[in-house]
């Protein structure tokens, strides 16, 4: 159901930001979220057939909410990042500063509940970091970056097509690091993203054949002979 987010995506971004999309990029998009779905099914004969929607309906319901409020929330930052000529990192100071303070406020509120056994938060803030930790810090703080550059200056759908091909990137690297058994539906998965993404970005005259205009052929102008009279 995560997938969903794809589509949700690309409807909110038509609603709210207005942007037009062309039926061929309508159709890539789909294909995208089709993709991607496929690339992460598992067999029959890895999972039983009857426990792929065994689900209840809750849950489903609840997966469709996610995927709409994880489009919505794209959608308006997008809508901040643009709305205005600010620096790029100021208005990330501006984003990233309400976290943090929320955050804070968790931890402010741990230590009372906690009666301040362990010392106050800011005194363990950086217990059991390792080499690893920060490289996962530094990793999450580039990405994050990465994609308040892609608000600016791109699009959500960008996004969107970057975050997809990343998993499945991620996927077939598994196969040759971690000896992850490549399966049909990865092979399928990836060509249908391929596809999508030839789909969308290329030029239409690419993809369909567009008829020619024709030029009318211009009409014989007839010389008019005008009689020019005098008075005597």
């Amino acid at each position: 159901m995560g997938n969903l987010k794809i589509v949700t995506t690309a409807i909110l971004f038509r609603l709210f930001l207005r942007r037009r999309l062309s039926n061929l990029q309508w159709m890539a998009i789909v294909l995208l979220a089709v993709g991607t779905t496929t690339s992460q099914v598992k067999g029959c004969g890895e999972a039983s057939c009857d426990s792929l929607f065994a689900a209840p309906i809750q849950g489903y319901m609840l997966g469709v909410l996610s995927a709409c409020l994880s489009a919505l929330a794209g959608v308006y930052t997008e809508f901040l990042m643009k709305k205005n000529n600010d620096s790029l990192y100021w208005q990330n100071v501006q984003l990233y500063t309400f976290g943090s303070i929320f955050n804070m406020a968790r931890l402010v509120l741990d230590d009372y509940r906690g009666g301040y056994e362990n010392g106050s938060w800011w005194q363990r803030l950086f217990n059991g970091y390792s080499i690893t930790t920060w490289m996962v810090v530094l990793n999450l703080g580039s990405t994050g970056l990465l994609v308040s550059w892609l608000m600016k200056y791109a699009d959500n759908i960008v996004k969107v097509y970057s975050t997809s091909l990343a998993m499945l990137l991620t996927m077939v690297l598994s196969v040759y690091l971690f000896n992850l058994k490549p399966t049909l539906q990865l092979l399928l998965g990836t060509i249908i993203c391929m596809m999508s993404l030839h789909m969308y970005f290329a030029p239409p005259n690419m993809l369909v054949d567009l008829p020619t205009q024709v030029r009318a052929a211009p009409e014989n102008l007839k010389e008019v002979a005008v009689e020019r009279r005098t008075d005597s």
